[in-house]
């Protein structure tokens, strides 16, 4: 029997999961938090990621006698070698709105708003690499004169296993610097940051979908890649399908065979693992702003799911505007919510109602905006991360979307979807074969309710906002 191993590193904790190549039957998993590590931007020194790596391996129970492995691992992150491999200084992880003023100057100096989004797809961020790169050319210069491996975090620990620097074509294209659209690095926007550097030496090669990354010891390495793209992977995504993700970002992204044209540059252009795109939109930090939110009225985030389900649609015309605290663009504070429609007869049903509507509408701007650059969106409306574990979020979705939502086997699919990598490249086949193969693809189904005025609900909240 074959086994694969996926591995997912989120910048609190490494976790691991070991399955049967064939059926994908899950047969071991272990975690491993991340010594020090807290929630929102930091820097992290990324040797403690293999530690937990081997810790997480460690608590699955030891050794481990897998065929292959995969790594998959959030894309915001920066990760700084010298030409022997050792760490240059700790890596950037998460969105922090200092950097707001680096992505502001490069995307000045590089040419502007549309220079950015045909090159690569998008306007820089502090979430992208570019921007991390720009900020530590002014603040840490002498990092730049012993430059020899620029990398993001599942790319390390491909590099730590495999002893390549390698990455795979849907990470690169969350860093601002590889174009979609050419499938090529472009080092002409770096010397933006710094000319005198050797970029070409700097960055990790761009290996094809099911190309292994080497061995370590015999176990065939899969190239990796990032966590949306492991997720899309993990869920057996097709073309013309969206996923709306609540997660510590609010985001929707959809599967396409082809490039995304949108010259404002709300649509991320964005390759996935297997040759195709995700164009993407971002929204607000959601998760975040759920928790808060329901802090502030004194709701249990435990009980809103039962509570919201006993409110009507609508909330009794209760609305709960979120303030939108982005992950990105050019505003820094956060725009302001504000809870609206109280009447003598409000129950705290009607508000954590109210606050689910008022988090999925937002959500659901990003698959109007999907919609509006052209991107197919009639296949499956998936939800996942924290949508796929609340009842709630999955009524509303559907309601106010009114169209079917599948909800995915496993909420969370990055691990998975990393374990599917894996076999594919073991077995030379594809992840959409896998996934089928292991019954992954199928989900269960939540219909919307035909009474519910959803245009009506969605428009209030436009409006309010």
């Amino acid at each position: 029997m074959a086994l694969v191993l996926g591995v997912e590193m989120s910048s609190l904790s490494t976790k691991i999961e070991v399955r049967d190549a064939d059926d994908g039957k899950l047969l071991v998993s272990g975690q491993s938090q991340h010594a020090g590590a807290r929630p929102g931007p930091a820097r992290h020194d990324p040797r403690e990621w293999w530690q937990a790596l081997v810790e997480a391996r460690r608590n699955a129970g030891g050794a481990l006698l897998v065929n292959a492995i995969a790594v998959a691992a959030q894309s915001d992150g920066l990760v700084l070698l010298d030409d022997h491999g050792a760490v240059l200084t700790e890596a950037f992880i998460g969105t922090d709105p200092d950097l707001q003023i680096d992505a502001e100057w490069l995307v000045r100096d590089g040419g502007g708003h549309d220079t950015w989004v045909d090159g690569v797809g998008a306007v820089p961020d502090p979430a992208h690499a570019v921007v991390k790169l720009a900020h530590l050319r002014h603040h840490e210069p002498e990092v730049f004169e012993r430059l020899g491996a620029v990398l993001l975090p599942h790319d390390y620990l491909t590099w730590r296993m495999a002893r390549r620097h390698v990455t795979d074509r849907a990470d690169a294209s969350n860093t601002g610097y590889w174009s979609p659209r050419e499938g090529r690095w472009r080092p002409d926007l770096l010397r933006v940051i710094d000319d005198s550097v050797d970029w070409h030496h700097c960055l990790p090669e761009v290996l094809d979908p099911g190309t292994p990354a080497g061995d370590r010891e015999g176990v065939m390495v899969a190239p990796g890649t990032g966590a949306q793209a492991a997720t899309a992977l993990g869920i057996g995504l097709r073309p013309g399908d969206v996923v709306i993700a609540l997660d510590r970002s609010g985001t929707c992204f959809a599967s396409r065979e082809r490039l995304t044209a949108d010259p404002t540059g709300r649509v991320s252009d964005r390759a996935d693992a297997t040759g195709r795109f995700l164009p993407t939109v971002q929204t607000f930090r959601a998760r975040d702003v759920f928790e808060r939110l329901a802090a502030q009225v004194g709701l249990d985030v435990a009980l809103i799911d039962q509570l919201a389900l006993k409110a009507p649609a609508g909330a009794g015309g209760v609305r709960f505007v979120p303030y939108r605290d982005r992950d990105e663009g050019p505003t820094r504070r956060p725009e302001v919510g504000f809870l609206a429609g109280l009447t003598a007869d409000t129950g705290p049903e009607h508000v954590a109602r109210a606050l689910v509507e008022g988090i999925v509408c937002n959500l659901l701007m990003g698959l109007d905006r999907l919609t509006a650059a052209g991107v197919p969106t009639g296949g499956r409306l998936w939800v996942v991360g924290g949508a796929a574990r609340s009842n709630a979020f999955q009524r509303v979705v559907a309601d106010l979307a009114q169209r079917p939502v599948s909800v995915p086997k496993v909420a969370d699919a990055v691990c998975l979807g990393a374990a599917m990598q894996a076999a594919a490249v073991l077995q030379g086949g594809t992840a959409q074969e896998v996934a089928t193969a292991w019954g992954f693809d199928s989900a269960r189904e939540v219909e919307p309710s035909p009474d519910v005025d959803a245009a009506r609900i969605r428009d209030d909240y436009a409006r309010a906002g």
